[in-house]
């Protein structure tokens, strides 16, 4: 029996396929030898030779019938500190955001036909609203004093406080390092912190996982910003220094937010180190805010930089093991987990459909709702 090839796939489509995923001509080939035969012409592939490529290069598979190479973009911009605002286009943070789009989607509508409540916090506030009015207005809806961060004893305590009092006020969130599941595609910090999806009904903040701890309290309240704003961005790299002005905004409001200068003011005694563990942000914040506020001097703030630039990047590894389940939580989040397991209890959502949102398939899936939810 002959083996049927298909002989209307374009050389242009394979090459946007793994230009996409990152890979140069001779990077592709080497990794998918036949694909030289494809783009030459030598050789025609078959149906499941197309399959291998498209799951080896990471794109849709019926992406490669195309006769137009498809424009993709992320639908909000990504900010890079002082790069400003970047249309460089990553991969693992496009199918990252598809991803949380998706979820955001199906939200949506289960949220209204249901009539369930929904976050308060979208479009409260405008860029003309001071920075102060705006955390105290948080503050109040989080149910957080200034000092909650001191009344907790670890980075932990406090990142999962924050988590939890976000998802009481109806923000969704989502923590991840890699792509789905797929721990063969990480998420770099440098293309990616985190991000703000900005929708009335279902706003979701999206958080690197694989970035320190520090610095992912302050990506959340960052994203909070953006959703108090209704305006939804991006942000990689570094947080500090940027030319935009709603990047500026949100990164006041979450000075303010996660070391408010009344309480700074109060406590300095310029220990960065040791401010760093009492507030729960880097040392970084910290000092910035010090310096902002005049209690470190241009001098100690320079040298202070300079050798804090130095260092390596923080960043933390996605964790497996056992800890598989634990890890899920953080990545699929709490409150949109509920909402699928009573979807599916009330026949509103199939298995199928919650297996695609989640992630997690059959017995693990099971398992996960069952013991972990």
């Amino acid at each position: 029996m002959a083996t049927t090839r298909i002989d209307n796939i374009r050389p242009e489509i394979l090459k946007w396929a793994f230009q996409r995923a990152g890979y140069s001509e001779e990077r592709a080939v080497e990794a998918f030898p036949k694909l030289q035969d494809w783009l030459s012409g030598t050789q025609k592939p078959t149906i499941s030779q197309l399959q291998a490529f498209a799951s080896k290069f990471f794109v849709p598979f019926g992406y490669l019938f195309l006769q137009q190479i498809p424009t993709e973009t992320i639908p909000f911009p990504m900010f890079r500190g002082e790069a400003g605002q970047s249309n460089h286009f990553d991969l693992n943070v496009y199918d990252t955001v598809m991803n949380v789009q998706s979820r955001q989607d199906w939200l949506e509508d289960y949220l209204l036909d249901n009539e369930i409540d929904t976050c308060r916090l979208v479009g409260s506030i405008e860029i003309s609203t001071p920075v102060s009015e705006t955390v105290d207005r948080l503050r109040k809806v989080l149910q957080l004093t200034p000092l909650w961060a001191f009344e907790l004893m670890s980075i932990d305590k406090a990142l999962n406080t924050l988590i939890q009092k976000l998802e009481d006020a109806g923000i969704f969130l989502a923590f991840n390092g890699v792509v789905g599941n797929n721990t063969h595609r990480a998420l770099k910090v440098s293309e990616c912190r985190g991000f703000a999806l900005v929708n009335q009904t279902a706003p979701y903040i999206f958080v690197n996982s694989a970035d320190s701890k520090y610095a992912q309290m302050f990506t959340l309240i960052h994203e909070t910003a953006h959703i108090m704003l209704g305006i939804s961005a991006g942000h990689a790299g570094d947080n500090f220094i940027s030319n935009n002005i709603v990047e500026d905004y949100c990164d006041k409001v979450a000075a303010e937010f996660l070391v408010p200068a009344e309480v700074i003011r109060e406590v300095w005694n310029g220990d960065i180190k040791l401010a760093s563990r009492k507030f729960k942000v880097s040392e970084i914040v910290v000092a910035r805010r010090a310096h902002d506020l005049r209690l470190l001097s241009d001098e100690a703030y320079k040298a202070f930089w300079l050798e804090y630039s130095k260092r390596p990047v923080s960043t933390k590894k996605e964790s497996g093991g056992g800890s598989f389940y634990l890890t899920s939580v953080k990545r699929v989040g709490k409150l949109f987990a509920i909402h699928v397991r009573n979807a599916v209890n009330n026949r509103q959502l199939s298995y199928t459909d919650a297996y695609r949102l989640t992630g997690l398939y059959g017995n693990t899936y099971q398992h996960f709702m069952t013991n972990n939810i």
